[in-house]
Formats: structure tokens, C-alpha cells, sequence
């Protein structure tokens, strides 16, 4: 099955929403490029649907998106008394169709993206995917949420409301992307880069060796590195690096402490090693990189 993946920061943005009942013989009707994503999530009965190439039979229970560039049409009329809901949300970033389950490896979940403009933090975009067509992981969680959109809708003129109505469907989100995880079990790779990870940013203040890790995480030091350049793009102490260089920034920024002192509180051994690191890294020294917000 397709999956949707979507460059965010910015966030995918709710538009509007609402619900179909639906008597049995309901066609859905044809549509050309609506411009906007389609979010359609049955809870009784069963909808057929159709985007371009592809049949759906919606069961209820499940969720499918239709993009905004696809031709929609009801395949047949429903069999049965049918209720749905329907929820329209758009990006104004990058977004992209991975044909085919299969070919979507699960490392690639969270996968950082290029830097955003920033000059004293590490921010990047990162990928969300979302399944055009999943068994919800809690229906009812999506329902109820649905529910708080639509008593929303009364005062949707108003600022605050628009604010809880985005924050509403980022929860949504949220359970479409777990929902789709649940079916998604990750590889041993992906559990090894991930342990290493946490490894490394629960301990960033003492001294770490490959044999630490080992020991700590019960993988070959080898197999740690391979598995951490596949997800992250670099080896763990690359990694450790640049953890401790980030936070060396928030303390330079946030607290009076020598250069020699936030050294030692981010795990560097010796001052001098900081220094260079730092300047490696960031292209100005720490002391420099402190002066911006003096």
C-alpha cells in the first residue's frame, strides 16, 4: 500500500471537517484535483472508493487519505447503512508518494532532513510518513477527537479556537502515524541505532568507549557503528560530539560558567580539545559563539 511522506517543519494544516451518513446504494462522487488532502475514516458499514489506479473498500475501523492531485470516484454504491467522517488538510511543504509498501524501509522513519536557517542552533526538517489506507490503532481515540473538531466549529472565526483546532488534528496525526508503526515492527537495526542513541545522550558527561557500549547494549561496537551511520549518517562518537557541541551551546548562552567548566560538564576531558572541537563544528570559537548573546 502507498505511503505519504511529508517534509515538516511546517506542520500539516487542518482546514475542515465533518461526517457522512450514508444509505445503502451511496456512491461516492467524482472529483478532479481537489487541491487539498482527503481524510476519510469510516465507522460503520464500508466505502468504496477509488483514487487513479487504486480500489479501496473503506471498512469501518479504517482510515484512507486521497491526495490533492488524484482523480476520486466511487467504485460502487455501499452495500450497507455506511457512516464516515471526512476531514480536509493541506501542507505548504514538500511532500511525496512512496509507491508500494514494501520499498519504504522502516529506518527511514525519522530520518533527519536538511538544516533550517538558524545561526546558533542545529534545527532540520525531519520526514513524517502517513498510510493512505491503515486499520486505526484506536478508533475511538480518533473519534473523539473528531467529535471536539465539530463542537469546534461555532466559534472557528475565533483566533483561540483556530489554535485548539490545529493542535486537535496534530494529535490526529499522531495516532494515523502510530497506527501505522503498530503494523511497521522495527528491524534490529533501526532497535540497535536507537538504544545507541539514547546511550549516548543518557551518558554524554562520562567518558565513553566502544567496549562501554558493548557491554551496555549487547551489540558487536562493529554493528553499532554500521547500524548508526545507516540512521543517523554518522559513527557513535561521531555522534557523541555533536550531542555534547550542542549542549555546550545552552550552557555558553544560559550560564556564566568558564569555557573550561562547561568542557568538563559536556564530557570533554580537556578545555583546549572543547575549543577546537567547537570551532570545527560551528566555525566560531565557544567564547565567540557566547559574545552573540552578551
Amino acid at each position: 500500500m502507498n505511503t505519504l511522506k511529508f517534509i515538516v517543519p511546517p506542520m500539516l494544516h487542518y482546514i475542515i471537517s465533518g461526517s457522512a451518513n450514508c444509505t445503502p446504494g451511496y456512491r461516492h462522487s467524482s472529483r478532479h484535483h481537489i487541491k487539498v488532502f482527503d481524510l476519510l475514516i469510516v465507522r460503520q458499514g464500508c466505502l468504496y472508493i477509488g483514487e487513479d489506479d487504486l480500489k479501496f473498500e473503506l471498512q469501518a475501523g479504517q482510515a484512507l487519505i486521497l491526495r490533492p492531485d488524484g482523480y476520486h470516484f466511487g467504485t460502487q454504491g455501499c452495500r450497507e447503512q455506511t457512516f464516515y467522517y471526512w476531514l480536509h488538510f493541506h501542507t505548504t511543504g514538500n511532500w511525496s508518494v512512496i509507491k508500494d509498501d514494501g520499498l519504504l524501509p522502516y529506518s527511514e522513519l525519522g530520518a533527519e532532513g536538511p538544516l533550517l536557517p538558524s545561526a546558533d542552533f542545529d534545527i532540520r526538517t525531519f520526514s513524517l510518513y502517513l498510510p493512505q489506507l491503515v486499520t486505526l490503532l484506536q478508533p475511538a481515540k480518533i473519534e473523539e477527537l473528531l467529535g471536539q473538531l465539530e463542537q469546534l466549529k461555532a466559534s472557528a472565526h475565533l483566533s483561540t479556537t483556530q489554535f485548539k483546532q490545529q493542535m486537535l488534528f496534530q494529535e490526529m496525526v499522531q495516532q494515523l502515524s502510530a497506527s501505522m508503526s503498530s503494523n511497521r515492527p522495527a528491524s534490529q537495526s533501526t532497535v540497535c541505532a536507537e538504544q545507541a542513541a539514547s546511550f549516548l545522550r543518557t551518558h554524554y558527561r562520562e567518558e565513553i568507549t566502544a567496549q562501554m557500549m558493548k557491554d551496555n547494549l549487547n551489540f558487536h561496537p562493529v554493528y553499532i557503528a554500521r547500524c548508526m551511520k545507516r540512521e543517523y549518517g554518522c559513527s557513535p562518537m561521531e555522534y557523541l560530539l555533536r550531542y555534547r557541541i550542542e549542549q555546550s551551546k545552552l550552557l555558553l548562552m544560559q550560564t556564566s560558567f568558564t569555557i573550561a567548566r562547561i568542557a568538563e560538564e559536556v564530557g570533554f576531558n580537556q578545555a583546549p580539545y572543547f575549543s577546537s572541537s567547537f570551532l570545527k563544528i560551528e566555525g566560531i570559537s565557544p567564547r565567540q559563539y557566547r559574545q552573540r548573546f552578551s
